[in-house]
């Protein structure tokens, strides 16, 4: 299938697989979970090159899988046919993607931070959703005093045009609650020290449902 929207983003497809390979060991607890608990269909926006997939339980039927950066698709394709669930991936961004059936879930994970337009995002996942259907979001997000000015120095500067299009000092919540989300559970997890001198530390742990 042709990709109806592509993002490229060559420096960041070739450094973010590494990235994830050596992810600490409490990112990976908290990928986990995540997705526990999930059933039904479930739709993972922007899925990299798949790092969720083989953390699907076995309750979950089918995962839609969108990811416009046509490096990431291809990887994550691979990654797709050893996952326990079935999985499709499809070459489309979240704003660009339409689907016939609404899905019991929608997951985020690292990527609410780098789409061009959160608001907009946020509003399409919704509708999306089934009635009492889960958003479960994993995202870097907006910290306070000296590490939140970090992460604005960080977002004027090269860590966007680097990192593909990462803006670390969204206030990501605000948005799933803006766009019409009930936050049900949210808890924030520090994932370095807090003296490391990266402005993607901190992390939100959550899930919202469409009322």
């Amino acid at each position: 299938m042709t990709p109806s929207s592509e993002v490229g983003h060559p420096f960041f497809a070739r450094v973010w697989p590494v990235v994830v390979t050596h992810e600490t060991a409490a990112v990976r607890a908290l990928r986990r979970e995540n997705l526990a608990g999930l059933s039904g269909r479930v739709l993972e926006v922007g899925a990299g090159v798949g790092t969720n997939f083989a953390n699907y339980p076995a309750a979950v039927d089918q995962v839609v899988a969108v990811e416009p950066e046509p490096r990431f698709a291809a990887q994550a394709r691979a990654a797709a046919a050893a996952a326990p669930v079935p999985v499709v991936v499809m070459g489309d961004t979240a704003e660009g993607f339409s689907d016939g059936e609404p899905f019991d879930a929608v997951v985020c994970s690292l990527v609410l931070c780098s789409v061009r337009d959160p608001a907009g995002v946020l509003r399409r996942l919704h509708s999306l959703l089934r009635p009492g259907g889960q958003l479960r979001y994993l995202e870097h997000v907006a910290s306070a005093g000296a590490r939140g000015r970090l992460q604005r120095f960080a977002d004027a500067t090269l860590w966007p045009r680097l990192f593909g299009n990462c803006h670390t000092h969204r206030d990501t919540e605000r948005s799933i609650v803006d766009a019409g989300f009930e936050v049900d559970t949210s808890r924030r997890e520090w994932t370095l020290p807090f003296w490391a001198p990266l402005p993607v530390s901190e992390l939100a742990l959550g899930r919202a449902r469409r009322p």
